[in-house]
């Protein structure tokens, strides 16, 4: 297993990332990439006809917040972005001039009163915040206050839009504690739903909340000495006892986006089994890794040198992802969370270079 996160580079022309995704969004490129064999260049709304009655489809039902806080410390201004609310009701946040910050500070926020206050913060630039409202009155404080974490990549100089609003919100979105979307479920409307159950497919979705950490690079070359942040991810007894029942009677499982992959993974037995989850995953999955309960994932392209094309490189194998991903370049697909999607089947051996 390479431990370079060089391997995992690769040239993506700024043309092909995209700033508003596919309308209608199930009208998005749809690369499906077997295990062998010549890929097959697609569209979102042929997935019916690639999977088989028997499949269970899972997608991640979190839903995102406006997380991006404009504060002030006196006259200093502090960028905040939430990352996940800890058990004890405090959030861990990134913070911009985080070095300006000291426990015992008292944030405010322009328009209202709600406040936060410094717990403490550490040297990678996160601080943990308790805010003076919770409940209702905290969800009210980030509709007026908060916007959308955008990754960094979408082009917005006056900031997201109001198409952002529904544009970067999945059809699954239930359960509100994201920072970023699970982007594989921005592809699905009403319309693929009706036929993916037509076609004997059943759904179910689970909790991951995807944090602010998804947008950190990997820094230097090691990829061992990367370290992944925390996200909070539920599964109920119900969909862990649907994905054990589909795996006994012979059907797949199909995790829409990596991060429902990630919680599957985090909550699979040796054997594959499904326990019901209910608390933080940090698993960083890259070639070597063995997969346990995932056969196919349904994701969207990644950044150059990040995990989640580490992720995806270990799923179906380093070398058919490097000739797929050139394929996908070479072929105009659009990259990223707007972006295009393709189809993996898990390869029975993951690779890596040598």
């Amino acid at each position: 297993m390479t431990d370079l996160a060089s391997d995992f580079d690769f040239d993506l022309p700024p043309a092909l990332v995209a700033d508003h995704p596919a309308r209608p969004r199930d009208s998005a490129r749809l690369l499906d990439i077997p295990v062998a064999g010549p890929f097959q260049d697609r569209i979102v709304r042929d997935l019916p006809s690639l999977l088989r009655p028997g499949d269970l489809l899972v997608a991640n039902d979190t839903a995102v917040i406006p997380a991006q806080l404009d504060a002030r410390r006196g006259e200093a201004r502090i960028g905040i972005t939430l990352d996940r609310i800890l058990p004890d009701g405090t959030w861990h946040a990134l913070a911009r001039n985080a070095r300006r910050l000291r426990a015992g500070d008292v944030l405010t926020f322009a328009g209202v009163e709600t406040t936060a206050g410094i717990v403490s913060r550490d040297a990678e630039g996160g601080v943990i915040l308790r805010f003076d409202a919770e409940g209702p009155a905290f969800d009210a404080f980030l509709q007026t206050a908060g916007a959308l974490a955008l990754p960094p990549y979408i082009a917005r100089p006056d900031g997201p839009t109001e198409a952002d609003r529904d544009d970067y919100r999945t059809i699954f979105s239930e359960h509100r504690g994201a920072v970023a979307a699970p982007t594989a479920g921005l592809h699905f409307t009403p319309g693929l739903l009706a036929a993916l159950d037509a076609a004997g497919v059943a759904r179910r979705t689970l909790t991951l909340h995807v944090g602010a950490g998804t947008f950190l690079p990997v820094r230097g070359d090691s990829i061992a000495a990367h370290r992944m942040h925390a996200e909070r991810g539920v599964i109920t007894a119900e969909t862990a006892a649907a994905i054990n029942a589909t795996r006994a009677a012979g059907g797949r499982i199909v995790a829409v986006g990596t991060t429902t992959l990630r919680l599957l993974e985090s909550a699979a037995e040796p054997d594959g089994t499904i326990r019901p989850f209910d608390g933080d995953t940090a698993i960083f999955i890259r070639p070597g890794y063995r997969f346990r309960a995932v056969d196919m994932l349904m994701t969207n392209f990644h950044l150059p040198r990040s995990t989640l094309f580490m992720l995806v490189c270990a799923f179906a194998g380093y070398q058919r992802m490097r000739d797929a991903y050139a394929h996908a370049v070479a072929d105009g697909y659009r990259f990223y969370s707007y972006g295009d999607a393709c189809l993996l089947h898990r390869a029975p051996s993951p690779g890596a270079p040598a």
